[in-house]
């Protein structure tokens, strides 16, 4: 039997942890405020968006022209789940007031069949449900769905609910298996997930069973259904770029319980591998969650980047094939990560398997919080593993590539993304079922866990990652609490020990997939510890790209060379492996941070005239003192060169 285990809704989780909320004390004062200027085009130098003009056009308000991106509306309702979640957190009346503003916007622009799209209503009204391909109406309604779904848990208010409920109804009359409906499916996959959201606010097993519906659907039909909407006219051709259209992109190649690697966009991948996790278990199908179990292992082991990126292609923002990592022209939306952080937790919550709250971890802690800005007010949508900025050039194979975070971009999926993923972090520390309680995340927080009869009062205090010390506090009125805590990948020597009397003990564990789980009678407080040094990370010799090379972690985080540290040309450096390296804390760098010194050799120019590209010279190496900083804060001070993967300086005695 698939039992699931339950979150702990970000309502429940007060987050009071120093490295975490360098980013997280951002999402009320700046980033949510920056990210409404830019979507209502008052920021200088920004991309143009467009998209609160778009809805205002749609309700009738003003006069204009649809512009953007054909999914533009999920912006808004992106930034209106990250609203949801801060309000949960920290209730605002100001900003609680402009997302019911905006919630009142998209009511006007919703027409009487329950219908809500801009690009549609405005541009081409008569093609609605035409180009699943290409459309995203699926993909937007999905995100509206979540974020109705967020202002609800936050607030109490089902209007918002009742809003999308009212298009979801479309959407069920309108698909599904009957002769009379259409037979057709998300051409970017998202609102599977959140119909799913849907059904668990609304008890409505409609919902559940259209989410069903469209993962049963993809892949079954002889003919593609993608291929034969092109056949026929799917209305205006929005991404000239999928001319070529091939099945494996939107992950319509095969029937989804037979797929076994992953394949095609890598967002669209990814959020399909969470609503089939979460139908696996809504629907005990065990078939559906062999291929979660196959999809993720292929991912992992084979398809993902160090830091927890994914999608190796700029063209397409797909994966590729196994043990492609290439590290300077590499895609890795950021989200990507986000989904796969949004995966990973939905198979630790099925499997209660360590290892996948470990590549969420890594996913959170490294490409994820890469994506923005220390200041908040600028992002990376691709997330390289290497940057030389002079060939970061247009209409060059590194053209996606970005040496500087950006204002914001005319596709601003990742912004919003980031926006909400931090403002619901909490969501990603605990897990319970029945009377056990899961540690994933080692991050400072107070929560009240619901569990059944009586709830749970936990408090965490660490200053993780930089020490590898947590004290945890558990209460509960009566009864026993069984606790699981993680014992990351990367730590040795685990130990949970029992404070009491003013001393303490030694807490005996069992080690149960990952997890060390003993009993708390009642009120305890422990103090878990684990040795976790700066290591030396090689890359399986199947990665070309990171033949020869090393790399330098600490905990989850993942280091990287910067060019403000150590000089330029960083592919002239080798890595001294042989020597331990330093991790010195820096009270001045970064708002704080902890790096890594090490010993290393750089090819000596000297002996090179500039002028001459080749020669028989010899190679002359010189020692150097190298400073890596956590891949997360990179590019922060400026732009210049960046590398996670150095080549490691191999003796030959």
């Amino acid at each position: 039997m698939i039992n699931k285990a339950n979150l702990v809704f970000c309502s429940n989780v007060k987050v009071l942890d120093s490295f975490w909320n360098k980013y997280r004390r951002l999402v009320k004062d700046e980033i949510l405020p920056y990210q409404w200027e830019a979507m209502n085009d008052r920021i200088s130098g920004a991309a143009k968006s467009h998209c609160i003009e778009n809805f205002r056009i749609a309700a009738g308000e003003c006069e204009g022209d649809f512009y953007g991106a054909v999914f533009q509306d999920s912006d808004l309702a992106k930034w209106l789940e990250a609203v949801s979640y801060t309000l949960a957190e920290f209730p605002d009346e100001k900003l609680g007031r402009l997302a019911e503003d905006m919630i009142d916007l998209i009511e006007r622009a919703q027409l009487a069949d329950g219908y809500f799209n801009t690009y549609f209503i405005l541009k081409e009204p008569k093609r609605r449900f035409c180009n699943l391909r290409e459309g995203h109406e699926l993909y937007t309604l999905g995100h509206m769905i979540e974020a109705a779904v967020g202002f609800f848990r936050a607030t109490g208010d089902m209007r918002f609910v009742e809003i999308v409920r009212k298009m979801a109804d479309l959407v069920d009359r309108t698909f599904g298996p009957e002769p009379e409906k259409m037979h057709g499916m998300p051409g970017h996959q998202e609102i599977e997930l959140a119909l799913v959201k849907l059904f668990e606010v609304t008890e409505d097993r409609k919902y559940l069973d259209l989410a069903k519906y469209f993962i049963d659907v993809r892949g079954q039909a002889k003919d593609n259904y993608f291929l034969d909407e092109m056949k026929h006219g799917g209305g205006e051709v929005i991404f000239p770029e999928l001319s070529d259209y091939r099945p494996e992109y939107s992950q319509s190649h095969l029937p989804v319980r037979k797929q076994r690697t992953a394949e095609g966009h890598a967002v669209r991948a990814v959020y399909m591998y969470c609503a089939m996790a979460d139908l696996a278990a809504a629907f005990q199908d065990e078939g559906l969650l062999k291929a979660c179990e196959a999809l993720w292992d292929n991912i992992v082991e084979k398809r993902m980047f160090i830091t927890g990126g994914i999608g190796s292609s700029g063209l397409l923002e797909r994966f590729t094939t196994d043990y492609d990592l290439p590290n300077d022209y590499n895609y890795s939306e950021s989200c990507a990560s986000i989904g796969l952080a949004l995966f990973s937790r939905r198979m630790m919550l099925i499997k209660r398997e360590a290892k996948y709250a470990d590549i969420m971890e890594r996913a959170l802690y490294n490409t994820v919080l890469a994506g923005i800005a220390m200041d908040g007010k600028s992002f990376f949508y691709v997330n390289p593993l290497e940057v030389w900025p002079d060939s970061c050039m247009e209409f060059t194979s590194k053209g996606h590539v970005k040496s500087s975070r950006q204002k914001w971009f005319g596709v601003a999926c990742c912004p919003s993304n980031i926006a909400r993923t931090l403002a619901s972090f909490g969501e990603y520390i605990y897990a319970w079922e029945d009377n056990r309680l899961f540690v994933n995340l080692f991050v400072a927080n107070r929560a009240k866990i619901p569990v059944p009869d009586c709830d749970v009062d936990v408090e965490m205090q660490t200053n993780f990652p930089w020490d590898n010390r947590v004290w945890l506090s558990v209460k509960r009125g009566g009864g026993q609490v069984a606790l699981a805590v993680r014992i990351p990948d990367y730590a040795r020597d685990f130990r949970v020990w029992l404070i009491e009397g003013g001393g303490r003990v030694l807490q005996d564990f069992e080690v149960r997939d990952g997890y060390a789980c003993f009993v708390c009678e009642g009120a305890a407080e422990y103090e878990i510890s684990f040795v976790s040094k700066p290591r030396f990370v090689r890359a399986n010799p199947k990665v070309r790209a990171d033949a020869g090379k090393v790399c330098m972690m600490y905990g989850p985080l993942v280091y990287a060379l910067e060019e403000a540290d150590n000089g330029g040309n960083l592919g002239g450096i080798f890595l001294d492996t042989s020597k331990e390296m330093e991790a010195v804390w820096d009270e001045e760098l970064l708002q704080g941070t902890l790096v890594l010194k090490a010993a290393g050799k750089r090819i000596s120019s000297c002996e090179w005239n500039d002028a001459k590209l080749y020669g028989e010279q010899g190679v002359r190496l010189e020692d150097v003192r190298l400073t890596a900083i956590p891949y997360a804060y990179w590019n922060n001070r400026g732009e210049g060169e960046m590398t996670v993967w150095i080549k490691e300086l191999i003796s030959q005695s």
